[in-house]
């Protein structure tokens, strides 16, 4: 059982999101939180696998959580929930290390694969959606180019392949198919891209790949 925090101000999106997310079976709502400062408490309590949190609420917002539980010994996975297709905070979260983002009218069968997917340890990362996010708030100039390729040259020809194709909003399966190779094959090299790079989940890798105006 996937164990999911919800976080949002709204007690009627809170009980949407619960109800669609607790009719799929595999999926336990551990718990709910309003705000920012309800969603880290939560967190401590309830040890939630996935959080679902809205980006912008009253008091404490969703990014600043974000980067606080992100800061915290093995966090749960976190998806920002917006209403807004292309939104600043967002970008940043995911720069946080949040795994990704919704939109609030995601369709009631997708949020729960959604939930299903960042709790397998993939990312929130679609082509339609979070490839343009990152593409239009990512910080572009020579300098900030240059630092991103250096820091891709402690990569294999292989791992810059797989971490390439991850910026384009590939998942593991698509990778595999991509390039001709086992999906155990694709996880083995991202998981040492992330290590050499630094970093803690895909779409940080995908940022950076922005970053290097390599995709």
């Amino acid at each position: 059982m996937i164990r999911v925090l919800i976080v949002d101000d709204e007690a009627l999106v809170r009980s949407g999101l619960r109800m669609i997310l607790e009719a799929a079976g595999d999926i336990a709502v551990v718990a709910e939180a309003r705000d920012g400062n309800e969603a880290v408490e939560a967190v401590v309590r309830h040890r939630p696998q996935v959080v679902l949190m809205d980006v912008r609420m009253p008091g404490r917002d969703g990014l600043s959580a974000a980067e606080e539980l992100n800061q915290q010994p093995d966090p749960p996975k976190i998806v920002m929930l917006t209403t807004f297709d292309i939104d600043e905070y967002v970008h940043r979260a995911l720069r946080a290390g949040a795994v990704g983002f919704l939109l609030k009218d995601t369709p009631p069968k997708d949020l729960a694969e959604a939930v299903r997917t960042v709790a397998a340890g993939n990312a929130m990362l679609s082509p339609t959606v979070t490839r343009r996010l990152i593409s239009s708030f990512a910080s572009k100039g020579p300098s900030l180019a240059h630092n991103a390729r250096q820091r891709l040259t402690v990569l294999t020809d292989r791992e810059m392949e797989v971490v390439s194709q991850a910026g384009l909003g590939l998942s593991n399966a698509e990778i595999a198919r991509q390039l001709d190779m086992a999906e155990t094959t694709v996880k083995a090299h991202m998981s040492r891209a992330l290590a050499k790079l630094g970093l803690s989940n895909r779409v940080q890798a995908a940022i950076l790949i922005h970053d290097a105006e390599l995709s």
